[in-house]
């Protein structure tokens, strides 16, 4: 390799006239080297010019993708080429948009992380699924959701349930969902410390967690605290369903993303490759426990606001309730597996019952008798009467300050008031009665 001050000696010495042989043995070089540099396109470092990338006829494409968002997926990107004619592979994707340096730094999250030492760790097959919550707080329906996500530890195949909360209800419900996708249990259920299955400031589960347990003949695992790594699994898990999936996912409901979200983990998340097969093969051969007949029935119980059209919301459904609990606060509550929900007042009476609807719906469920209640409240409550106004001045009246006088202490009634002026004549009176 020469050096700049090489290469501008040898072009200095070809321009007087010396010959490469010449040169070479001036330089020290060999003659091919002097015959390279001196033809066109060969940089002083001794590298050829590199030839035009395979991402110019879609460059601009990825710079408005990274304008739009500069965390984008790869994947994501690699699949949107490879529908309108890019005819490479993933990793030359990778590799060309480094060199172009296409991808801007986002310095709202470039930070340093640690580099601690691990190890890989070894999960037999139908030993052990993985739980966390992917948590996201906006949402295009404009309401935040979370996702249950289970993971097995041995094939990395997953499957994940949008729910609205996150209290041991949901979760409940949420995971027999999710071990239903998968086809059966592992025997061990890890998990990190939340709320909902660990007693807080210990190691011990929850009674609910415990019998949840039970009902699947399964043991639960907690990580230790503040180790991710331990259940690293569902956190890579996470990180992909966030990058792969949920950036670019075109949907409004709750009912859309699920759906959505269903179809990609068979679609696309099943069939990533590994050494011995996809991974919904190596899922599909795990050794699972069968799952009982029915999900355990765990209460769900939520505080709801009606609505000022006596409408109840729970799970992006809105059930109805009599309008003299309109733009109150009411408890909806149902069990897991339960094809019923009830909505009880805050002091525990049953207001209604309703047929649960599936979660993400969209419907309204309104009977016709609190259809009725409703109306005949509209109506009465109708008038073509013009608003006071704002701007008047009213002082109080007599009534008023009568009973105000009796707040203060006074009588108000004048026939028992003392007269000063009677007084003085009746003393005036008896006066001119003595003198006599």
């Amino acid at each position: 390799m020469l050096t700049q001050e090489n290469d501008v000696e040898i072009h200095a010495l070809a321009k007087l006239g010396w010959s490469k042989s010449a040169i070479a043995r001036h330089t020290g070089r060999d003659r091919k080297t002097i015959r390279k540099y001196l033809a066109a396109g060969i940089e002083p470092d001794g590298r050829r010019e590199r030839a035009g990338s395979c991402l110019e006829p879609f460059r601009a494409y990825l710079e408005a993708r990274f304008v739009e968002d500069k965390h984008v997926d790869g994947t994501v990107l690699f699949r949107e080429l490879v529908a309108v004619g890019f005819d490479r592979s993933y990793p030359t994707l990778v590799r060309e948009i480094r060199r172009l340096e296409l991808r801007p730094v986002c310095l709202e999250c470039q930070h340093r992380r640690g580099q601690d030492v691990t190890v890989e760790i070894d999960h037999p097959a139908g030993e052990e699924i993985q739980w966390d919550w992917l948590e996201l707080h906006e949402t295009p329906w404009g309401e935040p959701a979370f996702v249950l996500i289970g993971v097995l530890s041995h094939s990395g195949r997953f499957r994940a349930v949008f729910c609205e909360q996150m209290t041991f209800g949901h979760l409940a419900e949420a995971v027999h969902e999710v071990l239903v996708g998968l086809g059966g249990t592992p025997r061990v259920w890890r998990t990190d410390r939340m709320a909902t299955v660990v007693i807080g400031g210990t190691d011990r589960i929850t009674v609910e967690a415990a019998n949840l347990a039970k009902h699947y003949g399964v043991q639960i695992a907690v990580c230790p605290p503040r180790r991710p790594q331990r259940k690293g699994v569902v956190e890579a898990a996470v990180k992909y369903i966030t990058k792969s999936w949920w950036r670019t996912a075109p949907v409004t409901t709750p009912a859309e993303a699920q759906a959505s979200l269903e179809s990609w983990s068979v679609q696309v998340a099943d069939e990533r490759s590994r050494p011995d097969g996809t991974v919904g093969h190596l899922g599909a051969a795990e050794p699972l426990l069968r799952l009982p007949a029915l999900a355990y029935p765990a209460l769900i119980r939520v505080e709801r606001k009606a609505s000022r059209s006596a409408l109840v919301p729970f799970e992006s459904n809105h059930y109805s309730v009599p309008p003299g609990f309109a733009d109150r606060v009411v408890i909806v509550q149902t069990r897991v597996g339960d094809p019923d929900l009830k909505i009880i007042s805050m002091a525990g009476v049953t207001i209604t019952t309703h047929r649960r609807a599936r979660n993400g719906a969209g419907q309204t469920f309104r009977t016709s008798e609190h259809a009725e209640q409703l109306k005949d409240a509209v109506l009465a409550a109708f008038t073509t009467g013009h608003p006071c106004a704002s701007k008047v001045n009213r002082p109080p009246g007599p009534d008023a300050l009568a009973e105000l006088d009796r707040l203060k202490g006074l009588d108000p009634d004048p026939g028992n008031l003392v007269s000063l002026a009677d007084y003085q004549q009746l003393a005036d009176a008896a006066s001119k009665v003595t003198a006599r």
